[in-house]
């Protein structure tokens, strides 16, 4: 006897659950408290357990959907064992509430001819609760083409879901009623089939009606598909039929490549509609690999970017408004350089998911010896800067923490591991932001450090830098300190994956040894590519960054 296992009491506050999988197939054997489906709610991922024995008859769900309290989730056919202890009626109420008795049959559609070798028009099959119209996304099937039980036909989409129509029986498409665009209503056909077969599941309708292929009133409307203005959907159509089949689950993919299940919630299916992106085609990073509005947004970062041979990223063209009709404008070309940092700084955003961590050095001690030393740095012919202090903190970090001296290299899914240590430097001029690299910084002392960062920044702004002082860089710094500010988030400088932000330093007092003292505080903000750093190392990274500023015999100890 048929009994329907639907989503029980979901807890106090909680108003829906999202499936994230089903567990079973239509045919399975499964005993009481078995796992029927996975849900997803806001606090944890769970399972909906089958309170009886049997054998599933039909699935209700699908992975990707919402679902509430007394949701119909499978359809059983009980044990007989299991009936006799149980109340559970012999008849399973409908949504609309009349009763339907367990059938096998799975097909919806009108039939004419015989048995075998017949025409059968496939119908819209029962929408579900709420549900008035679906639209058409595309037809799956062609003219002539031979289908079989159970394969999709057109695909359409509701404000729940993206869903196909299957073919209830076996044969060969001798009409297409629809095109993509329209809106249809429960039992508007869909196809005729001709030649058609059946398999044990696939039964005839019961009191076939004569189909009627070429009357105007059984032609679905598609004007939607050519007027901005959706149509009115057709009219609903007469011809009874002993059961309606629910929709099948989306399986989608291109025409070429095996088809593959798109799990993603009606919100994400909407909002990657909203923003133009194809969700068949987006990685889902969630549970089970449910995609995620996250990884919608990733994805069309992605695909604003052309990627050229050897992966170099150009930012589409997108055409702007017409701003003049606001006012007065000018355009200006672009510089090379401005060209190229605005391409550099794409690619490096839409390549890397970024995290920025922020922290704050106390400098007082460092800067009262950068006084007291700077003179001799002077007479070696550089300028003792906060920023080359820096460059030899940084470069010693990076030998104790080599994961930040490192690329992602997701081609091969590897780790590219440095083992030498080059500083870029960015350069405020006149053209644009420029990048010269330290090379070998953990292998030069702080004097050192000075002269050449001197002299790389003063042939930056006199456009005298070689094109090979601004490559091979693994790791950046920014100082917008002699500007000002008090943090910032520094873009990383792909294949770099981690940079530092510093920020002008300011007294402030601090609570030390039971009083408050001034002292010179300096913002530190650290960006790193969160593919390959975590959290934790970022922050560990940058608080030793802050601990040799504020103890600089830790260089001598630990560097």
């Amino acid at each position: 006897m048929a009994t329907r296992i639907t989503v029980p009491e979901l807890g106090e506050g909680v108003d829906s659950v999202d499936v994230v999988s089903v567990l079973v197939e239509v045919g399975q054997r499964v005993d009481v408290d078995q796992g029927l489906v996975e849900v997803e709610t806001d606090k944890a991922a769970v399972e909906i357990p089958s309170t009886a024995a049997g054998t599933v008859t039909e699935i209700h769900v699908s992975a990707g959907e919402t679902l509430k309290e007394g949701d119909p989730v499978v359809t059983l056919d009980a044990d007989e064992s299991q009936q006799d202890q149980d109340d559970e009626p012999t008849s399973v109420p409908d949504r609309d509430g009349s009763n339907q008795a367990a059938e096998s049959e799975t097909g919806t559609g009108t039939e004419t001819g015989t048995d075998e070798g017949g025409d059968f028009t496939v119908t819209v099959p029962e929408l579900g609760e709420g549900v008035d119209s679906v639209d058409v996304v595309s037809v799956l099937v062609e003219v002539g083409q031979r289908v079989d039980v159970d394969q999709g036909l057109v695909e359409v989409e509701t404000d729940k879901a993206s869903v196909e129509v299957p073919s209830p029986v076996a044969g060969t498409v001798a009409e297409i009623r629809v095109s993509a665009g329209d809106s249809l209503k429960q039992g508007d056909p869909i196809v005729r089939l001709s030649g058609v077969s059946r398999s044990a599941n696939a039964a005839p309708a019961s009191a076939p009606a004569p189909a009627t292929p070429d009357t105007p009133e059984s032609q679905p409307r598609r004007e939607a598909s050519r007027q901005p203005e959706p149509a009115e959907p057709a009219a609903p159509r007469d011809e009874p039929s002993s059961r309606d089949t629910p929709l099948a689950p989306r399986w989608t993919g291109e025409d070429d490549r095996p088809r593959k299940l798109v799990p993603a919630a009606p919100t994400v299916r909407r909002f990657a509609r909203e923003v133009g992106v194809d969700i068949t085609h987006v990685a889902g990073t969630g549970p089970g690999g449910r995609i995620t509005i996250d990884d919608v947004k990733l994805h069309a970062r992605r695909m604003l970017t052309q990627v050229a041979e050897g992966g170099a990223g150009v930012a589409a063209a997108i055409e702007l408004p017409d701003m003049e009709r606001f006012g007065p404008i000018r355009r200006e070309q672009m510089s090379k350089v401005r060209r190229l940092t605005a391409e550099n700084m794409h690619r490096a955003w839409v390549t890397a998911p970024q995290v920025t961590n922020h922290d704050l050095a106390d400098v007082t001690e460092l800067e009262a010896l950068r006084q007291r030393f700077k003179g001799r740095v002077t007479e070696a012919g550089g300028s003792l800067t906060v920023t080359s202090i820096l460059v030899k903190v940084v470069a010693s970090a990076m030998k104790r923490f080599p994961t930040l001296n490192a690329s992602v290299d997701m081609a091969n899914h590897e780790i590219v591991f440095k083992d030498y240590v080059h500083i870029g430097v960015a350069v405020d001029t006149d053209r644009g932001l420029l990048v010269p690299v330290i090379r070998d910084a953990d292998r030069k002392n702080i004097t050192e450090i000075s002269v050449e960062l001197g002299d790389l920044a003063a042939r930056a702004r006199d456009r005298k830098l070689k094109p090979d002082e601004m490559q091979g860089a693994s790791f950046t710094i920014s100082n917008l300190g002699g500007i000002g500010g008090t943090g910032f988030s520094p873009i990383v400088n792909w294949p770099e994956v981690a940079i530092l932000g510093v920020s002008r330093g300011r007294m402030q007092p601090e609570w030390i040894d039971g009083a408050w003292q001034p002292r010179l505080m300096l913002p530190l903000s650290l960006s790193y590519d969160h593919r390959l750093v975590d959290g934790a190392d970022a922050a560990r990274f940058l608080r030793w960054v802050a601990e040799a500023l504020e103890s600089p015999l830790l260089l001598s100890l630990e560097g």
